[in-house]
């Protein structure tokens, strides 16, 4: 069994803190290049270069790409042969309090959701711990903002409602959303679970490489339809109509009861920001 001491991931946290909040990874960057190659409408088009010249100049000049450097996400896989020593909350928040200080990133999070007072460091952290198999450590970082956050939505379909159902609720939320989630988006979705694991199962789905489709052939072509739908909406690049409301759609599934369809809607904004490393 393999000691793992949990303030070993101080410093990674850290590092990848920062490094989420300033580079955005390439197969994100891949997709808003091909966006603005197909884009003809015109105000959009020009958005997408905006997109594109921010986030070359936030990696040039080592600043955040987007004023809202999110709510910390930090997903952790355990391999069954690690013990992990010592408490893991407490770890992964300080890694996260110095890589938004030491970052100068915007710190976001408020310690009650009603009385509102700010806790100055940007945690506590999301941490979403799972086990695996074998004898390492994957963080996965990935702080997300709340113009996106706020327009993902979650609806206990009926059996009955069926694939046609799903299909609605997913460009219903799109349609919802218009502009205020500074598209283009990546649509996560999750289907079935419970009402909890639904979410988590569209969250998680944003964690893939834009356009790394379902491994079930079934659900991989309900991805490309719903991404040739969605787009066909209109919205556009931040909303000025075209081609580029998203650059990706992906869904997970998971099992359920006979009596309920759960549906999740997760949307990412363009800044789709994660880093991975495996320790």
């Amino acid at each position: 069994m393999r000691q793992f001491p949990v303030e070993d991931l101080i410093e990674p946290i850290k590092r990848m803190c920062i490094q989420a909040a300033k580079v955005l990874p390439c197969d994100v960057r891949a997709k808003l290049e091909e966006a603005r190659a197909n884009e003809d409408a015109l105000a959009s088009a020009a958005a997408l270069d905006d997109i594109i010249t921010n986030y070359k100049l936030a990696e040039e000049s080592q600043m955040p790409m987007c004023q809202d450097t999110g709510m910390t996400l930090v997903f952790i896989e355990q391999g069954e042969e690690v013990c992990l020593a010592g408490n893991l909350e407490e770890a992964v928040n300080e890694g996260v309090r110095q890589g938004y200080i030491e970052g100068y990133l915007r710190k976001s999070i408020v310690e009650d959701p009603i009385r509102r007072v700010n806790t100055g460091d940007n945690t506590p952290a999301m941490v979403y711990l799972e086990r695996v198999p074998g004898d390492k450590v994957t963080v996965t970082i990935a702080p997300k903002g709340f113009g996106s956050e706020n327009m993902s939505r979650l609806k206990m379909l009926k059996p009955a409602d069926g694939l046609e159902g799903v299909k609605n609720f997913i460009l219903e939320t799109v349609r919802l959303a218009g502009p205020n989630p500074c598209p283009p988006i990546i649509v996560g979705v999750g289907i079935g679970g419970n009402f909890d694991k639904c979410a988590l199962a569209a969250k998680k789905s944003l964690l893939r490489s834009t356009g790394e489709h379902n491994p079930d052939p079934f659900y991989a072509d309900l991805e490309k339809e719903m991404l040739v739908r969605i787009n066909e909406t209109g919205i556009g690049a931040q909303g000025y109509g075209g081609r580029s409301t998203a650059l990706a759609c992906h869904i997970n599934a998971l099992p359920t009861h006979i009596a309920g369809l759960p549906v999740a809607v997760n949307i990412q904004c363009h800044a789709a920001r994660h880093v991975t490393e495996v320790l």
